[in-house]
């Protein structure tokens, strides 16, 4: 096995997927112990329906502006290029931000209410993002597209060394913010109204949680897939939960236990060759009834 695991590692492919996994694992247990407290767990799973969509819109995109083009230099083929070099990113995570902001900022002033609006905006994007995968089809291949893109069956081992580097600079962002505004976001999270009254800009703090989440969404999406991603978030902050009660306690167990759920799952799906992201799941899901038993008995 060590043999084995020694030759996979000598390719490029899978210490990418490896640098990836490690580094979205951790941002993503960072937002996702605030997510829970805040009970905006539904985010996760809303904001990653809202990414598919923009996926396929980004697609389709893409071919017009290859269609459109006169030459092999012209702006609209190089543009196009460009979009497909960054998997889809430039367009995927600007939208998915906005879909963010919006979901956070449903409250009392809309009419309609924060669940129905995350109900309405995923299911709407994911129904529509296929149809126009439908409709637009950029490969023979439909269905495997459609499957790679919502469990990340083989995304994660095909990324390119930019779509890496974009990664490590996303990451470093978020972990960085959350590391500066670390005592904002506890007050903001356990009584905003408390942190309001003493001066605490709680909405802009508010927009920067979604803008990292958003963040946090796009990025996991190559490792599991759009309809995984709320158990990337979720699972490591409710284990740490079971048995730790302090916010750092928490929070910095949470985002042990996602990194080693995510290079098990890694490594068991390389051995055995099992789909990533739901073997990176199922390992968050084993950890979770490790933890409860613990935490009974602690």
């Amino acid at each position: 096995m060590f043999s084995t695991l020694v030759h996979y590692f000598s390719f490029s492919f899978v210490r990418y997927a490896f640098i990836v996994g490690v580094l979205i694992s951790l941002c993503s247990s960072l937002l996702g112990v605030t997510l829970v407290l805040k009970r905006f767990s539904f985010i996760g799973d809303g904001l990653s329906h809202v990414a598919f969509g923009a996926i396929a819109i980004s697609s389709v995109v893409e071919v017009f502006l290859k269609q459109i083009s006169s030459s092999p230099a012209g702006f609209a083929k190089v543009l196009a290029n460009l979009i497909n070099s960054s998997n889809n990113m430039i367009i995927v995570l600007p939208v998915t931000i906005l879909a963010a902001v919006l979901l956070l900022r449903t409250g009392k002033n809309t009419k309609i209410q924060g669940d129905a609006a995350v109900a309405m905006i995923s299911v709407g994007s994911l129904a529509l993002g296929y149809l126009m995968m439908s409709i637009f089809s950029t490969s023979s291949n439909l269905s495997g597209d459609v499957c790679s893109t919502l469990f990340g069956s083989t995304s994660i081992l095909t990324l390119k060394k930019f779509e890496v580097f974009l990664c490590v600079i996303l990451s470093v962002v978020v972990i960085t913010a959350f590391v500066l505004f670390y005592n904002k976001l506890f007050s903001v999270t356990f009584d905003e109204n408390f942190a309001k009254a003493v001066g605490t800009h709680t909405d802009a703090y508010n927009l920067a949680i979604a803008i990292i989440i958003a963040i946090i969404i796009v990025l996991a999406m190559n490792l599991v897939g759009s309809l995984l991603i709320s158990a990337l978030v979720i699972f490591p902050a409710l284990s740490a939960m079971r048995v730790f009660k302090s916010f750092k306690a928490v929070t910095v167990s949470s985002a042990i236990i996602s990194v080693i759920c995510s290079i098990t799952g890694l490594l068991i799906s390389i051995l055995a060759g099992t789909p990533v992201g739901s073997t990176i799941v199922a390992a968050d899901i084993v950890a979770f009834i490790i933890f409860t038993i613990i935490g009974k008995f602690a």
